[in-house]
């Protein structure tokens, strides 16, 4: 076992336990630093596997911006990290059947897919720049993008909106 498969399956288990954390935690604040700890462990495994672009794709992008306006939507929120708020209702026990359903269908799927052992082969040079080009070029990229941004920039006003209209007793 080399020293980098050592630590994809040490940074595997990490990020797993954080995910696992995500789902378990009763805290919503406590499940969204959770949620930071898990993304920074995906872009550690993307860092391990050669990525970098996608390693800094996910700090920059989700671990940056989507999370921290995740973290703002929860403290501008009342009440949602009230401790004596129920966290389960009454589907929990069904989301939790279906869940565990959900899991034995993708390892049956996953253990009887036909895996193959290849060799990696070597991005062109000019896929970073191609991919750039992409993601400004009007006809690509650009406008999904621009129609996320305005999405989380409405989500955050609306969350203020929200908040303000609470603190006023509308």
């Amino acid at each position: 076992m080399t020293a980098q498969q050592f630590f994809f399956i040490v940074f595997s288990a990490l990020t797993l336990i954080a995910a696992l954390r995500v789902v378990t935690t009763g805290n919503l604040f406590h499940a969204a630093l959770w949620l930071i700890v898990t993304l920074a462990g995906v872009a550690t495994l993307f860092v391990l596997l050669e990525a970098g672009l996608l390693a800094a794709v996910q700090v920059l992008v989700y671990i940056g911006a989507i999370s921290i306006l995740i973290i703002f939507a929860i403290m501008l929120t009342r009440d949602v990290a009230n401790p004596r708020q129920k966290r389960l209702n009454s589907w929990s026990g069904v989301g939790a059947i279906v869940a565990v359903a959900l899991l034995v269908v993708l390892a049956q799927v996953v253990g009887s897919f036909p895996w193959k052992a290849s060799t990696l082969a070597e991005a062109p040079n000019d896929s970073i720049a191609a991919l750039g080009k992409a993601l400004v070029d009007a006809g690509q990229f650009v406008l999904p993008f621009e129609v996320i941004s305005v999405l989380l920039l409405v989500a955050l006003v609306g969350s203020v909106y929200v908040a303000r209209a609470r603190a006023k007793g509308e």
